[in-house]
């Protein structure tokens, strides 16, 4: 198995990781926040990450925090591309840390763009757990017909800004139970070229509902398996949590899809400019041509 590594590009900058945080630079604002799978020892001395960071989050409990330093940022985006399709993303300071955009994805990104690439009739791309929209945004600006289904409507709307800032349209967003919106497009019938999934390892869904991923993950991969095109697709499944690892992960596909040919498994990794990879979670990809 080959890690699928992402890297930086030019406005965005894995500076360096190490003691459970990582220090990143997106366009011109260099950010410190918690990383938990940074367990290794810093590259850089503390002295220059104080001096390099503008803002840095500060933990209230596992799931929340607060910023401290330039806080006041306005305006702030930053931009990817590949090849010719360029996309656009809107970033704010979360109380969860996040800021709109998970770099460590362009690997995937990029698999999807050239799998959609050079094809004359649109594709129909399904994006579940959908967040703000990267694989949405590359799906469109690579001329496929795009759903993406979040259950947050904050999120649905902070995506739709993305599209605009773009300058794409005519994403189909649904604001729904990603999972349940899949069961019920199997049984309409619908089938998808591309679906990709970010499910997090634990949530609720619109209604409220409670639910962990490795209780879901089984019936997940065989509902996607069964809306893909049997002739030509794509299937990218990527996953956060600490109780589904890459073997773990890979043995509940081929318990579900029979060792079928074309899935590879392996953990995400970034590249950072100090030279060391940090490891974000667990991906699936299965491709037929």
């Amino acid at each position: 198995m080959a890690t699928f590594l992402s890297r930086s590009w030019s406005d965005y900058e894995l500076l360096d990781f190490g003691s459970g945080r990582k220090l990143e630079r997106f366009g011109n604002v260099i950010l410190d926040r918690p990383e938990v799978n940074a367990r290794s020892k810093e590259s850089m001395p503390l002295a220059q990450w104080r001096e390099l960071a503008q803002v840095r989050f500060h933990e209230k409990g596992s799931q929340k925090g607060s910023w401290k330093g330039k806080t006041g940022i306005k305006d702030w985006h930053i931009g990817w591309s590949h090849g010719e399709k360029k996309i656009r993303f809107e970033l704010e300071l979360t109380k969860f840390k996040h800021v709109g955009v998970f770099p460590e994805q362009s690997a995937n990104w990029h698999l999807l763009t050239d799998f959609l690439a050079n094809e004359k009739a649109p594709m129909k791309v399904l994006n579940l757990f959908a967040y703000t929209g990267g694989a949405s945004l590359i799906a469109k600006a690579c001329g496929a017909d795009v759903i993406h289904v979040d259950s947050v409507k904050q999120v649905i709307t902070w995506a739709r800004r993305n599209m605009e800032l773009s300058g794409l349209s005519d994403i189909r967003w649904v604001l729904e139970d990603a999972f349940k919106f899949a069961a019920r497009e199997l049984k309409r019938g619908n089938r998808y070229d591309a679906i990709i999934m970010d499910p997090p390892a634990y949530g609720l869904g619109a209604k409220g509902e409670r639910w962990r991923l490795e209780d879901s993950i089984r019936d997940l991969i065989d509902t996607s398996l069964k809306l893909l095109n049997p002739k030509r697709h794509l299937l990218i499944l990527n996953t956060y949590s600490p109780k589904l690892n890459v073997l773990e992960l890979k043995d509940v596909y081929n318990d579900v899809a029979g060792n079928e040919r074309g899935m590879e498994c392996d953990d995400l990794r970034m590249k950072a400019s100090s030279g060391k990879d940090l490891r974000y979670g667990a991906v699936l990809r299965k491709v037929k041509y």
